[in-house]
């Protein structure tokens, strides 16, 4: 048995409201909560949220609900402690073996890439799989600024070809596997985790109003194209 785990507090504070806020049509979350009923993945998915507002659209979208403890609705809480909660709550008398957490802000998570990290945790030994995207830039080539002059991290990789730089990656935030029961004793980064790789086009922040609109019209071009499928 799988269960879906989607964290949705009701305090954003730069985009008010932001994980019911329409996007496209429909409020953000939706999104998310459609993919992982499409996926055809899960026995359960549930929304951790503190907000009656949020319940409600979730619940309309076919979602179940899962009051979280005040102590894990501030601005403090990592979504990790939620998942964790909400595994702990749920498994009690279930029997699930994995677990998902899929953000409220993914409007772009494709099933496809959601049933590749299931499958390949599913058949591995690992602890966890979740989705990944490489960085633009060669981050080998990065500096900071100190005292008004640039200073880079590595000088040794200032004349190397980009092509001959490794290519780094970096979490895409939209969805996390767990093999519920499996301990490492590794960062989550790291050799327990498969990385699910997802072209960059599909990955968007929306932390600000200027994500948010840049994620609206990403989704509405990338719809009439053909790359997506719009709801």
């Amino acid at each position: 048995m799988n269960l879906c785990v989607i964290p949705a507090r009701g305090g954003s504070k730069r985009i008010p409201k932001k994980n019911i806020k329409e996007f496209c049509g429909k409020p953000l979350i939706a999104y998310s909560i459609e993919a992982a009923k499409k996926s055809g993945l899960f026995d359960k998915v549930v929304v951790s949220t503190d907000d009656e507002e949020i319940a409600k659209v979730a619940e309309k979208y076919g979602a179940e609900i899962l009051y979280r403890p005040k102590e894990l609705a501030d601005d403090y809480t990592g979504s990790g402690e939620v998942f964790k909660h909400a595994i702990n709550e749920l498994k009690k008398n279930n029997g699930y073996k994995f677990a998902c957490m899929i953000y409220p802000t993914a409007p772009f998570l494709q099933v496809n890439y959601l049933k590749e990290g299931y499958e390949k945790l599913k058949n591995s030994d690992a602890c966890a799989s979740f989705s990944v995207t490489s960085f633009e830039y060669p981050i080998q080539r990065a500096f900071k600024i100190v005292n008004g002059r640039c200073e880079m991290f590595d000088k040794s990789n200032f004349h190397k070809r980009s092509q001959d730089l490794e290519v780094a990656y970096h979490d895409a935030g939209q969805f996390y596997w767990k093999k519920i029961g499996c301990r490492s004793d590794d960062v989550f980064f790291g050799k327990d985790t498969i990385p699910i790789v997802i072209p960059r086009y599909l990955v968007q922040d929306i932390d600000t109003i200027d994500d948010f609109i840049r994620a609206e019209i990403m989704y509405e071009y990338l719809v009439k194209k053909g790359y997506i499928k719009g709801e």
